[in-house]
């Protein structure tokens, strides 16, 4: 198994020659592309501390027009598409006014529930104002199948809602494991999996049954990576051959130069190429 040393000390070869490999490679055509941002936060509320929360609607344009730009099958928002308001009402106009804009996206757009997305709003008042499925689900594109899960549960299997959660207690909860295990045994191709709260070793932002979600990746043999934000920094674990890649959270930091987002390559090879865009870091990572 290749260990996280080896895979940073590669990385530092192939993410300085990232162009260099997209050039090189540019005959083999991916089997999907897609879009992927997380952690906007938007509220029309003054920062606090390193959030800038009305800046996510420009943050969100721009990568809206690279999106559209650069042409994915679909782009997926990892979570927190909003922040917490003090009222269903205020945190609806939020969510509108969010979805107006990401609504310009030329191509379909999925949505991983985040626990301020549903910190005052319930499950269904989120899909309701959105595109969003309101939990999980799993869908297939370019013959890669795509699983969005939903850890917004309580340890005792209720799902958040207008702030009846501790956001450390987040869980899959037992119903979800077994939709999960079934989709990923009817699976026909590659999988990676989208969550927002993190399934690697992340103590503080991760799933509590992390360990269980891992167990039936693994058993599967089909998944390549788990992408996910939550913890609003870029990071990467490998995990019993699965690549674990944290995004960078959108809301932090003034000024479009603190933005951040990414565009996924899943290849022919299994391999996957992760271009990010301001912030977020360029990762190639290779199928053991």
């Amino acid at each position: 198994m290749t260990t996280r040393r080896t895979f940073l000390q590669n990385s530092t070869l192939c993410l300085a020659g990232f162009s260099g490999l997209q050039a090189a490679d540019s005959e083999a055509k991916a089997l999907i592309k897609v879009g992927l941002m997380t952690d906007l936060h938007y509220a029309d509320k003054p920062p606090t501390k390193t959030r800038f929360y009305r800046e996510a609607l420009a943050k969100l344009d721009e990568a809206v027009e690279v999106m559209n730009r650069e042409k994915p099958a679909l782009v997926v928002e990892l979570g927190d598409f909003i922040d917490q308001a003090d009222s269903v009402e205020k945190e609806s106009e939020w969510l509108k006014t969010m979805e107006s804009h990401f609504a310009k996206l030329s191509m379909p757009r999925h949505y991983v529930l985040g626990n301020h997305c549903v910190g005052t709003l319930t499950k269904e008042e989120f899909a309701a104002n959105t595109k969003a499925s309101g939990g999980h689900e799993s869908f297939e594109a370019g013959g890669v199948t795509v699983i969005i899960l939903d850890a917004c549960f309580r340890s005792d299997g209720t799902p958040y809602s207008r702030k009846n959660f501790d956001w450390k207690d987040a869980n899959i909860p037992a119903r979800q494991l077994a939709w999960l295990e079934s989709e990923l045994s009817k699976s026909s191709g590659p999988v990676i999996v989208l969550a927002h709260q993190r399934l690697d070793a992340d103590k503080a932002h991760a799933v509590q049954n992390a360990p269980a979600v891992r167990s039936l990746l693994e058993k599967s043999g089909k998944v390549l990576a788990v992408f996910q934000g939550h913890s609003h920094k870029n990071d990467y674990q490998e995990i019993a051959g699965i690549h674990y890649t944290t995004l960078v959270a959108m809301v932090e930091g003034s000024g479009m130069e603190n933005n951040g987002y990414a565009m996924l390559e899943v290849m022919p090879d299994s391999s996957l190429r992760l271009q990010g865009f301001r912030r977020q870091v360029n990762r190639a990572l290779n199928h053991a």
